[in-house]
């Protein structure tokens, strides 16, 4: 929002998807819509104004200490840590994006609801497609 942290990114897929969790919620101010984006394809400027937060045992979000933009959520262990969970809201364009998954549906609050169809995978599914256990959180 404020331009201290800027980045260019490659390999962007076309599709995104959003998080129900509470923890993204609270962070994002609603769902967390994001675009998966290879750790390796994305290079950023103002690396100073960078701040990261452990917020589970498993992965880190950051945002700019600046103007407090959301700038990733990272899961910090496993196969993927590979990937940087990138707001679609901080794209240059977002225009031509494909939704199409939604996790922790289960703690969704009843207030919203995307219309379509996409895979829908509930809070143990989710964990257990990540390869965290329910005690390790």
């Amino acid at each position: 929002m404020c331009g201290a942290v800027r980045f260019t990114a490659t390999d962007v897929p076309a599709t995104f998807g959003a998080c129900h969790c509470e923890m993204c919620r609270r962070w994002a101010g609603s769902a967390f819509l994001g675009v998966s984006v290879p750790v390796s394809s994305v290079t950023w400027q103002g690396e100073p104004h960078i701040r990261t937060l452990q917020s589970s045992d498993w992965a880190e979000r950051a945002w700019c200490q600046r103007c407090g933009t959301g700038l990733y959520y990272h899961v910090t262990d496993g196969p993927h840590a590979a990937n940087y969970e990138i707001p679609i809201g901080i794209l240059d364009d977002a225009s031509g994006l494909d939704f199409t998954s939604e996790i922790f549906i289960d703690h969704k609050p009843a207030a919203y609801t995307f219309a379509g169809d996409r895979t829908r995978l509930t809070r143990a599914e989710t964990l257990a497609r990540f390869g965290i256990s329910e005690e390790g959180e």
